[in-house]
């Protein structure tokens, strides 16, 4: 299998983006939230969605052979919409998606990230490193508010 590799949105990107976030949601997610809440999230993150979300905020994707693996994004030190392909989830797409973006964010001068996490995703962010600070509720249901701090010398320091 070739490497994974880690690049910013391009608009060709944005359809994609959109079936293998409804995979990930009705394939993984679908374990820890009922049909409709899976149904409306399906609907909310389509091709559209992602050309919004990369007007405003650095959005990367993780491709493998030419196809679309991962994606997350980030708005300084805030990471959001972090999915990968259910086929590839334990093969460190997600590790290496989420390093791209600590580095960029470090490099920046952040001390720390932060990120909300469904229950679904909970246990990834807790292996990396992060640390529950919160728990909200949102339209989509529980969300952990979780943060990791980063090292000090930049974006070599991380792994």
């Amino acid at each position: 299998m070739t490497e994974v590799t880690v690049r910013p949105f391009r608009d060709t990107d944005a359809e994609p983006l959109a079936v293998l976030v409804a995979r990930c949601l009705r394939e993984v997610n679908s374990r820890d939230y009922p049909a409709d809440l899976i149904e409306r999230m399906c609907a909310h993150f389509d091709a559209a969605r992602f050309r919004e979300l990369a007007a405003v905020r650095e959005v990367f994707v993780a491709e493998q052979e030419g196809q679309v693996v991962g994606t997350v994004s980030r708005d300084g030190n805030k990471v959001y919409t972090m999915f990968v392909d259910p086929d590839r989830v334990g093969r460190r797409v997600g590790r290496q998606l989420m390093h791209h973006i600590e580095r960029l964010a470090s490099a920046d001068g952040h001390d720390h990230m932060e990120t909300g996490a469904s229950i679904t995703g909970h246990g990834f962010y807790h292996r990396l490193g992060y640390h529950d600070v919160r728990v909200s509720e949102t339209d989509f249901g529980l969300n952990y508010i979780l943060r990791k701090p980063l090292p000090e010398q930049g974006p070599a320091a991380i792994p």
